[in-house]
């Protein structure tokens, strides 16, 4: 694990409840980043970059009740019939849609699995409050990007003829675009850049080296982002690194938790 992450609890700052943060993040405001070539000029870029997750922070998640009505069972059974790491394999992109089929079940029983799909999408809406907040943000021109464990959703045949070159998972986070169901109902991309999905890079939440690897793929220092999360230890994480962290609870709360850290949110009717 690399340094940057090697923090104690006692380090942490209670600030609230359903925020914490390691140091200090910067004000809003921007930084000048300087060419590579040494030249005067420079490119201004909004300081805080804002990371959300997306299930449960800005999108339902049909899981916990829509899909064990689906399978006409209760969570609890389903969790006991349920593969234990088919999900996850299937997030991190080490699985494709057939082989999450074959394997869900552990019996291996057969099920629809385009009617999985289709009560997935069924089940997606915005939570009350988060379009109308993201919408005055990315007007208020800060960056934004997703930071979610997502699986992908689509043909097995372009799965199995990719390889992890570079050029190969710029065409996977091509084909992640066209068949994300959530985009393709809610169009989330009108206000943030689906950046970093936990297909793409083959790591979930909370894995520290996930966390790292998105700081570094933007080029700024930790205390520049904020990661918004309903789950704490993916904020725990955040926060080890030594970005500011905020627990989701709702969009009014939300908006109030920014404005603490210097990004006053004015959304009608949260």
């Amino acid at each position: 694990m690399a340094a940057a992450a090697m923090h104690t609890s006692a380090e942490f700052i209670n600030l609230k409840p359903n925020m914490w943060k390691k140091n200090p993040v910067r004000a809003s405001g921007s930084c000048c980043l300087g060419s590579s070539s040494g030249d005067e000029i420079s490119r201004k870029r909004k300081l805080p970059i804002l990371l959300f997750d997306v299930m449960d922070t800005i999108v339902r998640d049909p899981f916990y009740q829509d899909v064990p009505a689906f399978f006409g069972m209760p969570m609890k059974q389903l969790l006991e019939c349920k593969h234990p790491m088919v999900w996850i394999e299937f997030e991190k992109g080490l699985i494709d849609e057939e082989e999450l089929a074959r394997n869900f079940f552990i019996d291996g029983r057969d099920f629809d699995l385009e009617g999985l799909k289709e009560c997935m999408r069924s089940g997606y809406s915005y939570l009350d409050g988060m379009q109308e907040l993201l919408q005055t943000l990315a007007a208020d021109d800060f960056e934004i990007h997703a930071f979610t464990n997502y699986p992908i959703w689509f043909p097995s045949l372009a799965f199995h003829s990719l390889k992890r070159s570079f050029m190969s998972l710029c065409l996977l986070l091509s084909c992640f675009h066209r068949y994300n169901i959530i985009e393709d109902k809610l169009k989330l991309s009108a206000y943030l850049s689906w950046t970093f999905c936990s297909c793409i890079a083959g790591k979930r939440k909370p894995d520290p080296e996930f966390y790292l690897e998105v700081v570094g793929h933007l080029g700024v220092e930790p205390c520049d982002c904020i990661f918004i999360d309903d789950r704490p230890t993916n904020v725990k994480c955040a926060i080890e690194i030594g970005m500011g962290g905020l627990c989701f609870e709702n969009a009014d709360s939300l908006a109030k938790d920014l404005s603490d850290l210097g990004i006053n949110v004015s959304v009608p009717k949260l």
